[in-house]
C-alpha cells in the first residue's frame, strides 16, 4: 500500500545499480524522491513565511515571537494532524471545530454546576468525543452519504446543543469558575501549564502537538493501520477487495478526530478557566486548510502527518507575523487564501511528480 509504496523505488535503484539487475527496474534519483514527498511544499512555505516576517520585523525571530507563534500553532496543529489522517482516508469532519466547544462546555458544567472532580469531567468529555466520532463514522458507513453531509448535520446538532443547554443552565452563553473546581490544578499541569524559557512562556500544548504528530507519522508509515488508511483513501472498493477492513478503519479515523477535538477543548477550558458556547465554530476549516497546506489532497489517499503539523506552523507564523508587523488583522484572511491556493497548486504538482517517479 502507500506506506510501503516508497520501498519498491528504493529497491529499484539498488537493483538497477547492480550488474545483471532486472532491466525493468529503473533507478530513482534523490531529487525525484524528494519531489515525491507530500510535505515538501509545506517545508518550502514555512521557510519562506519565516524568512519574510523575520526580515520584516525584529520581534518575530525572538523567544517571545516563537512562543506566540507556537501558542497559536500547537492546538491547531494537534487537530490538523488528526484531520490529515482522516483526509488521507478520504473523508472530512465538519463537526470537529464545534466539538472542541462541546468538550469544553462539558468539563466546565460538570465541574462547576454538578461539583464533579475535573478529572472525571475530562474523562466524560473524552468519552463523549469518542461517541460522537463513532456515530459519525457509523452513519457514513451505513448510509453511504458523503461525510460532508453527515458531519455538517452533527455540526448543527452540537452547535444548537451548546447554545441551548448553556443558556438553559447558566442563563448566559458562558460558563466560568472552572479554576475553583476540585482537581483543577493537576489537570492544568498536564494540559495547559507553561514553562519560562528565554524570557518567554511556552505552553505544554506544544509537547502534545509534537507527540501526536510523531505518533501519527509512525502509524502512517510503519504500521498496518497506516497502510489501511492510505488504501481506503485511494480506493475503498479496491482496498475492500484485498481484505482491508475499510469500515473499521474509517470509523476509527472519525473517532480519533473527535477525541482529538475533545482534547483541544479540554486544553482551552483549563487554560482560560471559562468557555463560550460558540467556541470552535469555524475552526474546522482552519484544520482542513492546515492539512492541505501540509500536503493532503482533498481526494484522499495522499498526505503527511508531519506536513499537516508544518501547515499549522505556517498558519501560526502568518497570524502572529501580521500582528508583529502591525498590519490590520483583516489581511490575514487574504494571506491565508493565497497560502491555500498556492499549496493546492504545489501539492498537485508534487503529486504528479510522485506518480511519475513511481512509473
Amino acid at each position: 500500500m502507500a506506506a510501503t509504496g516508497q520501498q519498491p523505488a528504493a529497491e529499484a535503484g539498488t537493483e538497477a545499480a547492480r550488474p545483471g539487475g532486472d532491466e525493468r527496474l529503473v533507478a530513482v534519483s534523490p531529487m525525484r524522491r524528494l519531489l515525491g514527498r507530500p510535505e515538501l511544499g509545506a517545508v518550502v512555505g514555512a521557510v519562506a513565511v519565516f524568512g519574510f516576517f523575520a526580515a520584516y520585523t525584529d520581534a518575530f525571530a525572538t523567544a517571545l515571537g516563537f512562543a506566540n507563534v507556537l501558542d497559536v500553532a500547537a492546538p491547531l496543529g494537534i487537530m490538523a494532524v488528526v484531520v490529515a489522517l482522516l483526509m488521507i482516508g478520504g473523508e472530512f469532519d465538519l463537526s470537529c471545530g464545534v466539538m472542541t466547544g462541546s468538550a469544553g462546555l462539558m468539563v466546565a458544567m460538570l465541574s462547576t454546576k454538578l461539583g464533579w472532580n475535573v478529572w472525571l469531567a475530562v474523562g466524560a468529555a473524552l468519552s463523549a468525543g469518542a461517541l460522537v466520532g463513532l456515530l459519525n463514522g457509523c452513519l457514513v458507513i451505513w448510509t453511504r452519504l458523503p461525510s460532508f453531509i453527515v458531519t455538517l448535520a452533527t455540526f448543527l446538532i452540537l452547535q444548537g446543543m451548546n447554545l441551548g443547554v448553556t443558556k438553559l443552565v447558566t442563563g448566559t452563553v458562558q460558563v466560568r469558575g472552572v479554576a475553583s473546581a476540585p482537581g483543577y490544578q493537576s489537570a492544568y499541569a498536564l494540559f495547559a501549564q507553561t514553562a519560562e524559557i528565554g524570557g518567554a512562556s511556552f505552553r505544554i500544548t506544544i509537547l502534545w502537538w509534537v507527540a501526536i504528530a510523531l505518533l501519527a507519522t509512525w502509524v502512517l508509515l510503519r504500521t498496518r493501520s497506516g497502510n489501511w488508511i492510505f488504501a481506503v483513501g485511494g480506493s475503498a472498493a479496491a482496498a475492500r477487495s484485498v481484505g482491508v477492513p475499510t469500515a473499521r478503519t474509517k470509523v476509527g479515523l472519525f473517532m480519533a478526530v473527535s477525541i482529538a477535538a475533545s482534547l483541544v477543548g479540554i486544553m482551552i477550558v483549563l487554560r482560560l478557566r471559562s468557555v463560550q458556547a460558540n467556541q470552535g465554530i469555524g475552526q474546522e476549516f482552519q484544520y482542513i486548510i492546515a492539512a492541505v497546506i501540509g500536503g493532503c489532497l482533498l481526494t484522499g489517499g495522499y498526505g503527511s502527518a508531519i506536513g499537516a503539523a508544518i501547515g499549522a506552523l505556517i498558519f501560526g507564523m502568518a497570524r502572529q507575523g501580521i500582528v508583529f508587523a502591525g498590519w490590520d488583522s483583516d489581511w490575514f484572511q487574504l494571506f491565508l487564501g493565497v497560502l491555500l491556493l498556492s499549496a493546492t497548486l504545489l501539492n498537485h504538482y508534487v503529486r504528479r511528480r510522485a506518480e511519475t517517479s513511481k512509473a
